[in-house]
């Protein structure tokens, strides 16, 4: 683990050690806190992004910034596994991978309440309001709507409680959010789509295991992370 968010004074999170699973010479997989951006926005709050840049720019001991190239994002209230890609080259193949819906995904959640069935899919047509941030769910297709499905599974219930496994075949922004709340089980802290109850600045959604292939060589790949909640025994 690498010191991170010290090495700034815009970050309003404790310092945090920089969970590093992955790195070769085109990608490095890390894992975001809850509640961090994944890149700057109008907060100036330090992202993960720039504190990447800071550990390759400090690990290189090169003068002149680092290069990072964003391929994919979470949320800022989700946390979890953010896969970054280190040249021009790893950011080209990585986010052709994204875009063809060939990297693996899994997700675990805690939600309000338990789904009706222990498993099952959710497929939805999402219209996403930028001007809002929120999304609405249609049942069939419709104008610029975008088509989005997932699988998932129920691990264990307890206290009113789920923990659920989600593995989302499309890429849609808050898809998982907004599939969650549709079975009637919002997620734990998503005030937005329904919880009854609030977390601070976060919600209980992790990226738990991230699947790809090698920007060069094409090496299959799993990293996997353990979101630190306090809700269940991680261990299934």
């Amino acid at each position: 683990m690498v010191p991170a968010s010290e090495q700034s004074d815009r970050s309003p999170l404790p310092p945090f050690l920089m969970q590093i699973l992955f790195e070769d010479n085109h990608s490095i997989a890390v894992v975001k806190p809850a509640g961090m951006p994944v890149q700057g926005d109008l907060t100036g709050d330090l992202s993960l992004l720039d504190a990447v840049k800071l550990h390759l720019k400090e690990k290189g001991g090169k003068p002149g910034e680092a290069y990072v190239g964003l391929v994919h994002r979470l949320d800022r209230p989700v946390g979890g596994i953010v896969l970054f890609a280190k040249t021009s080259k790893g950011a080209a193949r990585l986010s052709e991978q994204f875009r063809e819906h060939t990297v693996k995904k899994i997700y675990w959640a805690v939600v309000e309440g338990v789904p009706k069935e222990r498993s099952g899919q959710v497929i939805q047509w999402i219209v996403k309001d930028k001007r809002t941030n929120l999304a609405r769910a249609f049942d069939r297709e419709r104008p610029g709507a975008k088509y989005a499905e997932l699988s998932y599974r129920v691990l264990r219930s307890a206290d009113g409680l789920s923990l659920v496994e989600i593995e989302p075949k499309t890429g849609r922004s808050h898809q998982i959010r907004l599939a969650m709340s549709t079975l009637g089980c919002p997620i734990l802290g998503d005030v937005k789509y329904g919880a009854r109850r609030r977390l601070d600045r976060t919600i209980a959604l992790f990226a738990r295991s991230l699947s790809f292939n090698k920007a060069v060589g094409g090496e299959p790949v799993t990293v996997t992370a353990e979101p630190d909640w306090p809700f269940f025994d991680r261990k299934e």
